[in-house]
């Protein structure tokens, strides 16, 4: 039976030297991001194009991002948008998220993102839809709350887009019973069993899942 290729680093370096089409803007801000204490929160350079190309696909023109952190995956889709569109991106933290607005107007894009600091779950409380894409990056434990937000707030055949569902490859891992890791591999089961998406998990970066909404 045929199976995903697994990568090694020279492999993964030849998906990146073959693909990858980043902006100067965008491969200083990896670069700034890789050298922090947290660098693994960034999501890997390939899989902010593939996010770029889903806004296209879908011809997203709002976009609701749960988890900004320095900013690279915000400014990956809203670099895809068409003009008018808008991404609203929700975070706690103003250290992590100051980087991410001074990449931002480097890359002319300022206009495009709406942040939002404050918890994510009081903002998707008060946010109105249709959104036509939803991105879910941040606190695993509350993956499934988003996850009911998002789905009320995205429009019919829109996309939600949920990563680190593969969680570094801990998922399949029976002694660790770590609460991030609990709290995804519940997700996943959860989601596998829901009827109003169709899904696919992507091993692209984390894991990437889709949920496309019927």
């Amino acid at each position: 039976m045929a199976k995903t290729l697994q990568l090694s680093e020279a492999l993964h370096a030849y998906v990146l030297a073959n693909s990858l089409r980043e902006t100067p803007v965008q491969r200083r801000l990896r670069a700034l991001t890789s050298r922090m204490p947290r660098s693994t929160m960034q999501v890997a350079p390939e899989q902010g194009q593939f996010l770029q190309l889903l806004v296209r696909l879908t011809g997203a023109r709002r976009i609701l991002e749960i988890g900004t952190f320095t900013g690279y995956s915000a400014l990956a889709m809203a670099l895809a948008l068409p003009r008018g569109g808008r991404v609203v991106s929700c975070d706690l933290s103003r250290e992590w998220t100051d980087i991410a607005k001074k990449y931002w107007a480097r890359a002319g894009v300022s206009r495009k993102i709406t942040l939002k600091l404050a918890p994510a779950l009081d903002t998707l409380r008060a946010l109105k839809g249709p959104f036509d894409l939803a991105f879910i990056d941040a606190d695993k434990e509350n993956y499934q709350r988003y996850f009911e937000r998002c789905l009320g707030l995205v429009r019919r055949g829109g996309l939600i887009a949920i990563d680190n569902t593969l969680w570094y490859g801990r998922v399949i891992d029976r002694r660790d019973r770590g609460a991030d890791t609990r709290a995804v591999r519940a997700f996943n089961r959860r989601l596998h069993r829901d009827r109003r998406v169709e899904i696919s998990l992507v091993p692209i970066g984390d894991g990437l899942t889709l949920a496309l909404k019927r």
